[in-house]
């Protein structure tokens, strides 16, 4: 999650980082057709054992995305609980499931056995980090539906001179 948020920040590959928090926050600029959106990013620790902590940090979310390890089915079976917190805290906002480490050769979820988004009707999206493969879209379809506007797209920023 740390490295999906960082990609965004710094444009590349950070793979040192030390989390001694339980949660960090990063504003994630991103220009659209529309105007600058900025996105308070909280990277917040999936162990179960912050849950409470955890919790905390959803209040006035206005969105979410949800990320889980390909690699690791065991990140995959606390995703109902995490989805489940978040729409207890935050009600009915607009929430994107992500299947990070997709690049991965040792991938241990395969794509037909990730349904839980069909069943809760949330957006679902490959992503990796790693070769910065669909990292903008989980911030464009929530964008879009915070602005209730689909044709709202992300336009590179224009240098001013």
């Amino acid at each position: 999650k740390t490295t999906f948020v960082k990609r965004h920040i710094i444009g590349e590959l950070e793979m040192k980082y030390a989390s001694r928090l339980p949660f960090s926050v990063y504003p994630l600029h991103f220009y659209t057709n529309f105007g600058e959106i900025i996105f308070n990013v909280w990277d917040t620790a999936g162990q179960e054992k912050l849950g409470g902590v955890r919790d905390g940090y959803y209040i006035a979310g206005q969105c979410a995305i949800i990320m889980f390890d390909v690699t690791s089915r065991i990140t995959y079976r606390n995703v109902p609980q995490w989805h489940k917190d978040i729409i207890r805290i935050c009600g009915n906002i607009p929430i994107v499931l992500c299947g990070n480490k997709i690049d991965v050769k040792d991938r241990k979820l395969k794509a037909k056995s990730i349904t839980y988004h069909r069943k809760t009707n949330m957006k679902y999206y490959d992503i990796s980090a790693l070769s910065n493969y669909n990292l903008e879209k989980p911030f464009l379809w929530l964008a879009q539906k915070l602005a209730g506007n689909d044709d709202l797209q992300l336009v590179s920023q224009i240098p001013l001179i």
